[in-house]
């Protein structure tokens, strides 16, 4: 089973950071799984312009080569203006859609407000459902309050990321 952790930006490190804290979590539950990083700020995605995407070269092909090998995904996005970034948006964009259908997903989000954490239900709980994706019941919302010098120091921020860990590793075994 492989474990696909998606960092969906390009700036920034705190959304990369809960990701990163999830999969250690998951790899201490379940050593067995295979836990891959796909953190877009290292690659050069071109912007999705409909054609087939096995026509897509370099970084791109890279990327959509990564998801569509993962068996499970941890999708973490920062909310930026009330949303999902565009970097993760072009992304799934990018993706056939029946890559993710019936898969295991689960979501990390980050934002400077307490109000952003509604994106992950408004917006990103959609698209899982548009994908025919199994979305685990919990997800981790961190805001700037959560962090100091880039570490993640709020307890209870750190029980979510257990939950959801344990939830993703249950519902892709039982599924699965």
């Amino acid at each position: 089973m492989k474990l696909l952790g998606i960092s969906g930006t390009i700036t920034g490190s705190k959304t990369l950071t809960v990701v990163k804290k999830v999969l250690e979590v998951v790899e201490k539950i379940d050593p067995s799984i295979q836990i891959e990083l796909l953190d877009l700020k290292q690659y050069d995605v071109q912007f999705c312009d409909g054609r087939d995407p096995q026509t897509y070269i370099g970084d791109t092909k890279k990327v959509i080569d990564i998801v569509s090998n993962a068996d499970f995904y941890l999708i973490g996005t920062p909310i930026f203006q009330g949303s999902l970034t565009g970097a993760l948006k072009n992304l799934i964009d990018l993706v056939p859609p029946q890559t993710m259908r019936n898969k295991v997903m689960g979501f990390v989000a980050t934002g400077g407000t307490n109000q952003h954490y509604l994106v992950v239900e408004n917006q990103l709980n959609p698209i899982a459902g548009y994908l025919r994706a199994f979305v685990a019941p919990s997800y981790v919302y961190a805001h700037n309050d959560h962090f100091k010098n880039n570490e993640i120091v709020d307890s209870d921020i750190m029980d979510r990321i257990s939950y959801l860990a344990e939830e993703l590793v249950m519902m892709q075994k039982l599924l699965k």
